[in-house]
């Protein structure tokens, strides 16, 4: 009973840890538009600023691109590109120029060597797989009763957990380059930069939430195999 308890009290959490993910998607999204409508004092747009940035620090062949979409702007090292969404590439609101500092500091942080990053684009295949793979496998091993495969499925899941993991402190570090650039070149002024940072942490709130997801799901997939061999 004690068992049945202590798995019940994890799917409870999992279930709230889901709400909360939910809450901080919902929350960048209305502090992206709040701040997305408040525009900076120089005028100038979020892809000019991005590569200004990359050019004071000498990463003259990492390229600007617009992608289409909202918020999907990313830095892809395979390209090396800093790409940045409709939405953010010709703004020069508070919230365009923050999103593109963070995504230049990613590229930063390659060309500094941060360990977390590249460590992260390691792990990048591997949580692929787990992430496509892991469910059916875990699945099969509880249909079939195999512990192999519940094992193999939940080794596929802690490779995700993990990528996961790696993840927070790259996307912290990045925010906290990109706030120390707009503050050191003056991009922004000191009430533009208070918006931003708040943008930028809760851009960061949402990995922290599916960071927790993921953890409780992970816990909760060990105590359900672990019940069922009993």
């Amino acid at each position: 009973m004690l068992f049945g308890y202590y798995y019940d009290i994890f799917y409870l959490l999992v279930i709230a840890a889901m709400i909360f993910a939910f809450a901080m998607q919902a929350n960048i999204k209305s502090t992206f538009r709040k701040y997305n409508n408040v525009p900076t004092m120089r005028n100038v747009p979020a892809h000019v600023i991005a590569r200004q940035i990359l050019d004071s620090y000498g990463l003259y062949d990492v390229t600007v691109m617009r992608v289409d979409g909202h918020l999907t702007d990313r830095y892809d090292p395979r390209t090396n590109t800093v790409s940045l969404s409709e939405p953010t590439f010709f703004s020069s609101s508070v919230a365009a120029i923050g999103v593109a500092a963070h995504e230049v500091g990613h590229a930063v942080q390659y060309n500094k060597g941060y360990s977390p990053i590249r460590l992260r684009a390691f792990f990048v295949p591997i949580a692929q797989i787990g992430s496509s793979a892991w469910a059916f496998i875990f699945i099969l091993g509880l249909i079939a009763e195999i512990p192999i495969l519940q094992n193999i499925g939940i080794a596929l899941f802690f490779f995700v957990l993990l990528f996961q993991f790696i993840t927070l402190p790259v996307e912290f570090d990045a925010s906290r380059r990109a706030v120390n650039v707009m503050r050191d070149q003056f991009l922004l002024g000191a009430d533009e930069l208070q918006g931003a940072k708040k943008v930028l942490f809760a851009a960061a709130m949402t990995y922290v939430a599916s960071f927790l997801v993921t953890l409780l799901q992970f816990i909760r997939l060990i105590l359900l195999s672990g019940r069922r061999r009993r």
